[in-house]
């Protein structure tokens, strides 16, 4: 039997935007699960704001618990779904509504793709500079949701820095609108910053002002080999200072990525040989192709000069630069190496990341269930990622794992989540990282924005009225 509230929202939306029994389970909660039937009381499709708050103003009369579904590339849980769930799916609202070429601005809907825009902006020689490896699949909502990062950073900031306007509908369904094209701003509280990085426990993100950049007239690549880490930290300040503002990446494989990524069954070539510790990938964006491919290659000179590298690999070529961030970006490489995987997204200070990582390496190697770890990160901005194959996938082992990750965190400084968010997987972490006082403010946050906690209750933080 259809419970009321279903009967309402299909009343409003009409019945082809609902789907409800068997066909649920033709969905699924995660693209990597997609075997796995999602479990929800009801899907709904808005394509309009004013359907997203439709759904809201009955789902909060009802206290009916909702969960958004955008491009399911997340990794800490935050759609997953139980039964008593309703899922909101923003796929059908991917339109890009407006692009200003004058303020260099496109104003899109949540559930468009992070690619498309890409497309688009390139079109009008200009640059939205979020880039990661999902970018193929991940929506513009959920990018915003999760604050996500990327491989640009370093230069151009996470996705806050991008971000200029929202429109965002509340859990009672009130929308809030503020999609302004301006740089400033400072009349009163910059409310768009409370939902950009929430993970969808205050509102409902449904549009974007998205801020561009004029695209760069060259790309250069390379990749550099040194075997102490100390020695990565100061070619950083070396580079970044010789390119005068120009480097956009700066990426860090271990060596046990490296080889994962380029062996013969990848079909991709390795730029430098095997046998160092740490292989980096740099990437300036600059005005003229020739001029900064030199510059680049002189600083590469003086860096071996000075044995600050040990090997360099300059891309001489557009296809060249693709094959170098294959071996970076191209995730599923690993993933296909891996059992019963567990993920990690972690930050610290960047002078204490080789040690950190050389002390859960070892450790790793100690539990017989562990087969394989990876490891890279966007270094420049002390970021990184594990990847961990295991034999078997008890709780007791997660959370032994979990623990040889995150609990060196607290004294070093740094935070479970760098750019993936925490959702429920990371949740009983969360104190690791931010204080009693911290924890208490976003429960107080949540209770007054939310206030029957329907919007991914529990995750992040646990609700309380």
């Amino acid at each position: 039997m259809i419970e009321e509230h279903i009967k309402e929202i299909k009343k409003k939306l009409g019945a082809d935007k609902v789907l409800l029994g068997e066909k649920i389970k033709e969905r699924y909660s995660h693209i990597w699960e997609i075997n796995k039937p999602l479990n929800a009381k009801a899907v709904v499709f808005p394509s309009t704001t004013q359907d997203v708050s439709d759904i809201l103003t009955i789902c909060h009369e009802y206290h009916q618990p909702i969960v958004v579904h955008g491009g399911l590339t997340n990794l800490t849980g935050s759609t997953e779904t139980n039964v008593d769930e309703l899922v909101i799916c923003m796929e059908k609202m991917n339109a890009i509504e407006e692009f200003d070429l004058s303020s260099r601005t496109i104003t899109v809907q949540s559930g468009v793709i992070l690619e498309v825009i890409h497309q688009e902006v390139k079109k009008e020689n200009l640059l939205f500079p979020m880039s990661f490896g999902a970018q193929g699949s991940a929506q513009i909502g959920g990018v915003i949701a999760t604050n996500a990062g990327g491989l640009r950073v370093f230069r151009y900031g996470m996705t806050r820095n991008l971000v200029l306007g929202l429109e965002v509908v509340l859990a009672n369904g009130t929308i809030i609108s503020s999609m302004k094209k301006i740089l400033k701003d400072n009349s009163g509280y910059d409310l768009k910053q409370l939902f950009i990085g929430s993970e969808g426990t205050l509102g409902v993100i449904t549009k974007a002002v998205l801020r561009l950049q004029q695209k760069p007239k060259s790309r250069n690549s390379a990749y550099v080999a040194m075997n102490n880490f100390e020695n990565v930290v100061s070619f950083l300040k070396f580079i970044d200072q010789g390119l005068a503002g120009t480097l956009s990446g700066y990426e860090l494989l271990w060596e046990r990525n490296y080889k994962a990524m380029t062996s013969p069954s990848t079909g991709i070539a390795k730029p430098l040989p095997y046998g160092y510790k740490y292989y980096v990938l740099i990437e300036s964006l600059g005005s003229n192709h020739n001029k900064d491919q030199q510059k680049l290659e002189s600083l590469l000179e003086e860096a071996l000069m000075n044995e600050l590298i040990l090997d360099a690999a300059l891309a001489q070529s557009i296809k060249h630069i693709k094959l170098f961030w294959r071996i970076r970006e191209d995730v599923d490489v690993l993933v296909s190496q891996c059992k019963n995987v567990q993920n990690f997204d972690v930050s610290l200070p960047v002078s204490e990341i080789g040690a950190y990582v050389d002390d859960v390496f070892n450790t790793l190697n100690t539990i017989p269930q562990v087969e394989n770890f990876f490891a890279h990160g966007h270094v420049a901005d002390g970021n990184i990622h594990f990847l961990i194959s295991k034999n078997e996938n008890t709780t007791e082992l997660i959370n032994k794992i979990n623990n040889i990750i995150y609990r060196p965190l607290t004294t070093l400084g740094g935070s479970v989540s760098a750019e993936h968010g925490i959702g429920t997987h990371k949740k009983p972490y969360l104190k690791l990282c931010r204080s009693i006082e911290e924890i208490q403010l976003m429960q107080c946050l949540k209770t007054a924005m939310d206030s029957r906690g329907i919007l991914n209750r529990d995750k992040v933080i646990d609700f309380k009225k």
